[in-house]
């Protein structure tokens, strides 16, 4: 099976060329009066369109199809508990080792001078509230939460149709059930069919990151930058293997290379929701979990469970703090703990959705909306690596839930 799975080089080195390849070209160069970055741009945009296009009804055929093998209070209940732990705790251990880091290295104490022009972009855009997330939930149009993408809401209408399917007469179930999993693999082979496009779009996506900011607007903030970078090395290397190897009693770089395509496809697109079909293919034929258990708690995941974010959130309201020479307090920092693990929940796995939930933290401790514009320059890098932290927690979940309820066959042959 493995020998007939594409090897991660080609991505690696549309990587590599990206790289070049945007700095180079920058945001002015072009041919035929046509930029560069703007054909980098359309064709990113395009397959990330594309990748996501099959979101929204491969999760709900996914839940659904899962949730209805599952055919008991117990057992759904027992595996909601055992996510939600899961995924609050990490975020929570995400969080306070951002603190950590930027209380040691302290980035913003270095005089940077800060740009307010981006920021007050961004002031212009409508923030959503806790309380809008909050009723995002319980949809009262379920056409339109699937129309507009809204995934807490399709994912609480597929838990409970899918419970709901397991209910009923066993004949009328049994036609749903098959319905359902037909669109869940049709899903999965037109991901299969987009995915050979994949160096493409990681080519085009990376070039433009490049293009945009190059390695000159990289140093103004490299400290912030470098502050980020360890502590999600710290949480993705250090504490999530840790959880890995000795609550889940599974070898670690197994499982980073099962999960190698949607680490990388994570990196690229900077979003988790575009990533959820590679990282369902993965966690599910690359792991060995369960359907019925990966398709719970890898949709789930993708929508409440950013522990890559709510580190980076921590990070960037500290860091804005500092460089305004605002002393902030032990009880103010675990203020802007709870606010980071709050707030990340809410952010939608889509490219630079965190600088809203900063927003909300800035304002709700009283530092300047406009220290945005601080490291705005960095943050599509950034969130390049934080996606790819996301995506590996909601995956090493999924295993350490599959353990717990006994299943022999993750992680248990090389990939």
């Amino acid at each position: 099976m493995s020998k007939k799975r594409k090897q991660p080089w080609p991505v690696f080195i549309a990587i590599i060329l990206a790289v070049f390849a945007g700095m180079a070209a920058g945001t002015d160069s072009g041919i035929f009066g046509i930029t560069f970055y703007s054909i980098f741009n359309v064709i990113g945009v395009i397959f990330i369109n594309a990748l996501t296009l099959v979101v929204v009804p491969l999760v709900s055929s996914s839940i659904i199809t899962g949730i209805a093998r599952i055919g008991n209070d117990e057992a759904f209940g027992r595996l909601g508990f055992k996510t939600l732990a899961f995924y609050i705790s990490t975020s929570l251990i995400a969080i306070l080792i951002g603190l950590f880091f930027v209380n040691i290295i302290a980035p913003g104490k270095v005089g940077i001078e800060h740009p307010a022009a981006a920021a007050h972009a961004l002031l212009n855009q409508e923030t959503t509230t806790f309380a809008k997330f909050i009723e995002q939930i319980v949809p009262s149009n379920i056409f339109y939460a699937f129309s507009q993408g809204q995934m807490l809401g399709v994912i609480f209408f597929s838990l409970l149709f899918g419970y709901a399917t397991s209910k009923i007469e066993s004949n009328a179930g049994a036609i749903l059930s098959g319905f359902w999993q037909g669109i869940f693999q049709v899903m999965l082979r037109i991901t299969h069919i987009i995915m050979k496009f994949l160096p493409i779009g990681v080519f085009c996506l990376v070039a433009q990151a490049f293009a945009k900011t190059g390695a000159e607007s990289l140093g103004k903030v490299g400290l912030f930058t470098l502050t980020v970078l360890l502590g999600l090395a710290t949480f993705i290397f250090v504490a999530l293997p840790l959880l890995l190897k000795f609550v889940g009693r599974v070898n670690p770089w197994r499982h980073f290379r099962a999960m190698g395509p949607a680490l990388i496809t994570a990196f690229s697109t900077s979003s988790s929701s575009a990533t959820l079909p590679i990282t369902i293919d993965c966690v599910e034929k690359r792991a060995g979990v369960s359907n019925k258990i990966c398709s719970l708690v890898v949709p789930l995941g993708t929508s409440i469970n950013m522990s890559g974010s709510a580190l980076y959130e921590c990070v960037a309201a500290m860091f804005v703090a500092q460089v305004y020479g605002i002393e902030i307090s032990l009880t103010t920092q675990f203020a802007v703990v709870v606010l980071s693990l709050i707030t990340s929940i809410g952010v939608a796995g889509v490219p630079s959705a965190s600088l809203m939930a900063i927003l909300i933290i800035l304002k709700a401790i009283g530092l300047p909306a406009e220290g945005l514009g601080l490291f705005i320059a960095v943050d599509r890098l950034l969130d390049m690596c934080r996606t790819t932290v996301n995506v590996f927690s909601d995956s090493c979940c999924a295993v350490l839930v599959a353990k717990s309820e006994g299943e022999k066959h993750v992680l248990t042959e090389d990939v």
